[in-house]
């Protein structure tokens, strides 16, 4: 068997800081053991009682609370190992210049403990959580940690990016556009040229596929953009330097129901579970341009399309319009009043009922036109 070659590993200024932070993290554990006090990890809360609203930056940021996790508490020590043990990984993929998925952290973790029938983890949604305990324990991001997460959303628009050192003209990426990968960092995606005058986000493939197959984006010199559904982080931050380094205002076309909302308010303010994210992954200026509770008249629509709201739906929209940064606003509160009052939701497909690019040709531009949107 040949002999394996050793490659050397450059590790960046941030891999430096990142590799310091984890050492620092065990160290602190070594620290307190050899002074015979029990081994013990401070991990910031990411509960809603630990978030606020920031009316001046207008996002959500995280408080100052932490749980503690102590190795001889029981209750803890479970979750106490599986912290150490994911900052152990990320330190070797650091030190080994290598990256892996979320979904590959969690095997290169997983194992049965020596001695026992217990198993690191049971399933990967115990790690993520653990994964997001790191980030914020130790202020950096899930990139710096060599993680990312599966592509999920597409970019098709007037823009040339250097995606990994390969020059992308997002203008000739065919009907399925260019994927948004997970990590969207400077030193990853650069942005070479562009002649977009805005972004249009829209929550679904399938609306996004409608977009392009229309050139809506051509007419309109804009960047076109979806997250299937719920953004991911990857989305979301390419959304917010977008806006913030090429001056681009975003317009958020989604569904007229409370999940819609929410995307809503996660791509303005940010995540509650990711409030320490916010900074650089909100975008307070986005506007929400449709799909309103009143477009059941004022485009005509037919009484097919209405989808009645259930208990969980209702419960869910009255839970929004008490977020700080809905509840002061006279036009959210009519817009979320007039949802409930209807009694039905409705989808950004059904105006296809009025014809099957009428959101593109007609929908979108009088909207844009007429400067009608919430902010």
């Amino acid at each position: 068997m040949a002999k394996k070659v050793e490659t050397k590993v450059t590790l960046t200024s941030k891999d430096k800081k990142t590799l310091g932070s984890l050492k620092n993290l065990a160290d602190e554990v070594v620290s307190s053991a050899d002074r015979g006090r029990a081994p013990h990890l401070d991990v910031p809360s990411r509960s809603l009682s630990n978030v606020k609203f920031n009316k001046s930056k207008r996002f959500i940021e995280m408080g100052s609370g932490t749980n503690r996790r102590e190795l001889f508490n029981l209750a803890q020590a479970k979750a106490y190992m599986q912290t150490l043990l994911v900052g152990s990984g990320c330190k070797r993929l650091v030190e080994q210049g290598k990256t892996t998925s979320l979904r590959g952290l969690y095997y290169m973790l997983k194992h049965t403990i020596e001695g026992t029938k217990e198993e690191t983890f049971d399933e990967q949604g115990e790690s993520d959580t653990v994964i997001e305990d790191v980030e914020v324990t130790l202020n950096a991001m899930r990139e710096e940690l060599h993680l990312y997460a599966k592509n999920a959303g597409a970019m098709v628009g007037p823009i040339t990016i250097v995606d990994s050192g390969d020059e992308i003209d997002c203008s000739r990426m065919g009907s399925g556009g260019y994927s948004i990968p997970s990590i969207c960092e400077p030193e990853i995606v650069q942005f070479k040229k562009s002649t977009a005058q805005f972004i249009l986000h829209v929550e679904k493939d399938t609306v996004w596929r409608r977009f392009n197959e229309d050139k809506f984006w051509v007419e309109h010199k804009c960047i076109l953009t979806h997250g299937g559904g719920q953004p991911p982080r990857g989305v979301r931050r390419l959304l917010n330097r977008m806006h913030h380094e090429l001056k681009l205002p975003v317009f958020c076309l989604l569904d007229n129901d409370p999940w819609g909302y929410y995307i809503y308010s996660v791509l303005k303010q940010g995540s509650i579970n990711l409030a320490y994210e916010s900074a650089r992954m909100a975008i307070p200026d986005c506007r929400y341009i449709g799909l309103r509770s009143k477009d059941f008249e004022r485009c005509k629509l037919s009484n097919s399309v209405k989808i009645n709201l259930n208990d969980q739906d209702i419960k869910r929209a009255k839970q929004i319009a008490e977020y700080p940064w809905f509840k002061d606003k006279k036009a959210w509160q009519k817009e979320i009043d007039m949802m409930l009052d209807n009694g039905f939701k409705l989808e950004v497909e059904s105006l296809i009922s009025k014809d099957i690019s009428y959101v593109t040709e007609e929908y979108v531009p009088a909207r844009l036109r007429e400067k009608d949107w919430l902010d």
